[in-house]
């Protein structure tokens, strides 16, 4: 089923890597050395990876069956280097496993939260604003035809229900309007089983409004809406957030972590990670700078509960370089975290 898209994205370079020299630089990696990519995608930083040093073991682990086809044709290119793996963050510790790989083994990892190429540039994968297709938007394809897809959520959520999926994982500021746009097509017994009918339904919120991105380009109205509805569809939030406890666990002692962030609701997650702002392995909901004169609290607990899991290698948080902006116009809203695993 996945084998056409496969062969045609091996063929041709369907997504360029970001900030791969930062990337390099923070990972380290050396011989001997077992690199795990959580989000292998279309492989690009694990080539690079591969390249670096000769004898690095490489697990690409991906949820995407289009991007697991493109790990086993990277497993051939370099045989008994990389090893393929299909499934999501929370499926992980199966995944590794069955395959032998213990907690505090491995080296480094590293994180690429953002949408493959492949995955937008598919027509039938439902993500772009820009192509027309279903509205599918589900990462995993085929593998859970239970799970319900974004046209399920559009057909089926309730008008509060939409409200907040779109205000909150888009953060989108006419959210309530285009939850009402969404229900009042429902009313005309109007299905929204396609991109371009959703872009043009949300489009017309907007009364002519033209939004521009982070490089000044006109950007689609529906931009927002549509992210939304993928990260609710894939569960996105919940994934990273279980994906850096996986980090933790599996990293060795002095091992690394690298992620690479590309809104603020993923970034948000991976800084309160590694700032050990957490509450039950969850980020807290507030920033540490907000406190309570009315609590007092033994010093040392504070201390013990607020200290880190994480060394930052980056003073600040890294963003890509002008010229890479301008070659790579989808590399605009990375941003780069590195740390080192002390405890």
């Amino acid at each position: 089923m996945f084998q056409p898209l496969v062969r045609k994205f091996c063929s041709s370079a369907p997504h360029v890597p970001v900030m791969v020299q930062e990337v390099l630089h923070f990972l380290k990696p050396e011989g001997n050395q077992t690199i795990l990519d959580m989000t292998f995608g279309a492989g690009g930083h694990s080539r690079r990876i591969l390249e670096q040093t000769s004898d690095v073991k490489l697990l690409a682990l991906d949820r995407d069956p289009v991007a697991f086809g493109y790990a086993q044709k990277l497993a051939e290119e370099f045989p008994n280097r990389v090893t393929p793996l299909l499934g999501r963050f929370s499926e992980v510790p199966e995944l590794l496993s069955q395959n032998k790989i213990r907690q505090n083994s491995i080296d480094a990892i590293l994180f690429d939260f953002g949408c493959s190429s492949m995955q937008f540039d598919t027509p039938s994968r439902g993500f772009s604003v820009s192509h027309n297709g279903p509205l599918d938007m589900r990462m995993d394809s085929g593998r859970f035809p239970e799970d319900p897809t974004a046209a399920d959520v559009l057909a089926k959520a309730t008008e509060e229900d939409l409200y907040k999926i779109i205000k909150v994982y888009g953060e989108e500021k006419k959210a309530r309007k285009i939850a009402r746009a969404i229900i009042e097509a429902r009313y005309l017994f109007k299905t929204l089983s396609t991109t371009e009918e959703l872009a043009d339904l949300v489009d017309s919120v907007f009364n002519g409004e033209i939004r521009l991105d982070k490089l000044q380009r006109p950007a689609h109205n529906a931009t927002k809406t549509f992210q939304a509805l993928r990260i609710f569809v894939n569960n996105e939030l919940n994934e990273i957030n279980y994906g850096l406890i996986i980090a933790h666990k599996y990293l060795k002692l002095g091992g690394r972590v690298v992620t690479l962030t590309f809104h603020s609701l993923e970034d948000t997650i991976v800084k309160r990670h590694l700032l050990g702002n957490l509450i039950a392995n969850t980020p807290n909901p507030l920033p540490l700078k907000y406190s309570s004169h009315s609590f007092d609290v033994d010093g040392n607990f504070v201390k013990e509960v607020m200290e880190s899991n994480w060394l930052s290698l980056t003073k600040h948080v890294l963003v890509p370089k002008y010229e890479e902006v301008e070659n790579n116009p989808r590399s605009r809203s990375a941003k780069l975290r590195a740390a080192i695993r002390v405890k």
